[in-house]
């Protein structure tokens, strides 16, 4: 089986600084990390490998050239082969044109099953992993919880809700998209660690993909931030100590105020 795993590397932080020209995130002197639920995806990946030792993982990442440290890194977890699409006419991409190049690039390798992250923490936008299935005309299963049972010639999923479990059963080739929430994501062997620094990268630049211009990066991006903004924290309050019935009351009115 040919395992695809698509992550990303995301800032380590909440406080970030816009470019207020194009209104993309500046990512210099920020820490970064790897996605939470591309991490899970790997480690439902690696769990596949583990169980069918035949599979091959293949990760696949769009970013800068500092993204190589994460990939370096997840060859130290067991990963086979590691892929970093990489190009300054990629960067300043939105969902539409960063799935685009991820089609593009996915398309070079062979694939049974592709698993991404729900969402990344710098976008929250949750809509990569369906428009690169769009885009590559494969079924889709989202937020998935739990892979269930991978055989030959299908996958069976689960997925949670707040008083009942979805299955779901699909053939290959398919994509997920997983959550990170009860995933518990190994840590490095060391024999894994000892060699990933010397383990290739594959890097991908428009030279390869050859990409119409208009249909990436920045130029290629069909929605655009037209303001980004602080929001100051305000603290109002009313204390009202040692008298329960009162402060009842004043919570009762403010509700009732508010929904009227």
């Amino acid at each position: 089986m040919n395992i695809l795993v698509l992550v990303k590397q995301v800032p380590n932080t909440t406080e970030m600084k816009i470019n207020k020209e194009h209104g993309t995130l500046m990512r210099q002197g920020v820490e970064s990390i790897i996605n939470p639920d591309d991490l899970a995806s790997v480690e439902f990946a690696l769990t596949i490998k583990d169980e069918q030792p035949d599979t091959h993982v293949r990760v696949i990442s769009m970013g800068p050239p500092q993204a190589k440290s994460m990939l370096t890194d997840l060859y130290g977890l067991g990963v086979d082969d590691c892929v970093l699409i990489s190009d300054p006419s990629f960067s300043g991409a939105d969902t539409w044109a960063t799935s685009n190049t991820l089609a593009a690039a996915i398309s070079r390798y062979p694939f049974d099953l592709i698993l991404a992250g729900r969402q990344a923490i710098d976008g929250d936008t949750a809509q990569v992993g369906p428009q690169v299935a769009q885009r590559l005309g494969i079924p889709q299963i989202t937020y998935v919880k739990q892979i269930e049972s991978v055989t030959s010639t299908h996958v069976t999923v689960s997925k949670h809700y707040e008083d009942y479990i979805e299955l779901s059963r699909c053939k290959y080739p398919c994509l997920l998209t997983c959550l990170s929430e009860g995933t518990s994501p190994r840590l490095g062997r060391i024999e894994y660690i000892w060699r990933s620094l010397d383990q290739p990268i594959t890097v991908l630049s428009n030279q390869q993909l050859q990409l119409d211009p208009s249909r990436i990066g920045l130029k290629g991006s069909y929605t655009k931030v037209k303001r980004t903004f602080v929001r100051p924290i305000e603290t109002k309050g009313q204390m009202i100590v040692q008298d329960i019935e009162l402060a009842a009351k004043t919570i009762a009115d403010i509700l009732k105020k508010a929904a009227s």
